[in-house]
C-alpha cells in the first residue's frame, strides 16, 4: 500500500475503518501504522458512518448512482448536440 501506488481493496479499507472506529488508536496513529494519509483514513471512516446511517451524507451506492447519472447526462447532451448540428446541416442542404 505504501506510497498510494494502488487502490486499496474493499477488505483493506474495511479493516482500516474498523481500527479507526474502535478507538484504541487514533485515526492518525492508524494512518501512520499503515503508511496512509490521515485524510484518507478520516474520509473512509466518515463514509462508513454515512453508509451505516450514523451520519448525514450520500451513501456509497448513492455516490455511485450520482456518478453514473452524471456520465449518462453528459453522453445525452453530446448526443443532442450532434443531432442539432445534423438537423442544421440537413436543413441547409434541402433548401
Amino acid at each position: 500500500m505504501a506510497g498510494g501506488d494502488a487502490s486499496p481493496t474493499p477488505e483493506f479499507k474495511d479493516e482500516i475503518v474498523e481500527l479507526g472506529r474502535r478507538g484504541d488508536r487514533s485515526v492518525g496513529q492508524v494512518a501512520k501504522d499503515f503508511d496512509l494519509t490521515e485524510t484518507a483514513v478520516r474520509d473512509w471512516v466518515r463514509q462508513a458512518q454515512v453508509d451505516a446511517g450514523e451520519r448525514d451524507g450520500l451513501t456509497s451506492s448513492e455516490r455511485e448512482e450520482l456518478a453514473a447519472l452524471r456520465r449518462e447526462n453528459r453522453r445525452l447532451r453530446e448526443d443532442v448536440d450532434i443531432l442539432k448540428r445534423a438537423t442544421a446541416f440537413f436543413a441547409t442542404e434541402t433548401r
